[in-house]
């Protein structure tokens, strides 16, 4: 038995071209709507540059203060506490520049000029999600060691189990950062 078309019903091959170039369409919409992700890269690599302004800023502050010989001149503590925050401004920043530099390789290209530069361009390679997590991991952990140390400046200690406290805490994070480095995240 032969098949019967009428005018209002469209013959197979026809629907399978429109069906085809339908999904090529789709396909293409889909792919390119990775783009997106240029939104993270963009404002990643702004707010690190910002983070490094303020960091600079932060340690100029302090040495234009430690040099103008005043009343209100700076004690270590406070030039310590100071550039212990503008090092916590860098490491942040380096963890947006990673994250900016990580997720435009794995959704856009690989950046050609850092393969270009040798020893530069491992730091800055991402091969997967996972090693661009550890990657960051790595630095916030550095981030969260610095904010620590930061904080133990300005405590107060009024008992020994102040100090107690503040030992094991060293310790405690020191521990984290021998099995960081020896597990290689």
């Amino acid at each position: 038995m032969e098949k019967v078309t009428t005018p209002d019903t469209p013959a197979p091959a026809a629907l399978q071209r429109n069906a085809g170039t339908l999904e090529r369409v789709f396909e293409r919409i889909l792919w390119n709507s990775r783009f997106i992700v240029l939104l993270g890269v963009i404002f990643g690599a702004l707010s690190a540059v910002v983070l490094f302004i303020a960091g600079s800023l932060e340690i100029f502050t302090v040495l234009v203060e430690y040099l103008h010989v005043t009343e209100s001149h700076l004690t270590h503590e406070d030039i310590l506490i100071a550039i212990i925050g503008a090092v916590d401004f860098y490491l942040i920043g380096l963890v947006l520049l990673i994250f900016s530099f990580g997720i435009y390789e794995l959704f856009i290209s690989e950046l050609d000029i850092a393969r270009n530069h040798e020893g530069i361009g491992n730091i800055l390679e991402v091969a997967s999600l996972d090693d661009l997590k550890n990657k960051i991991i790595k630095v916030i952990i550095m981030v969260l060691i610095v904010s620590f140390f930061q904080r133990i400046l300005t405590m107060e200690f009024t008992t020994s189990i102040d100090m107690l406290a503040m030992a094991i805490s060293i310790g405690v994070i020191c521990i984290g950062v021998y099995f960081l480095g020896r597990h290689n995240l």
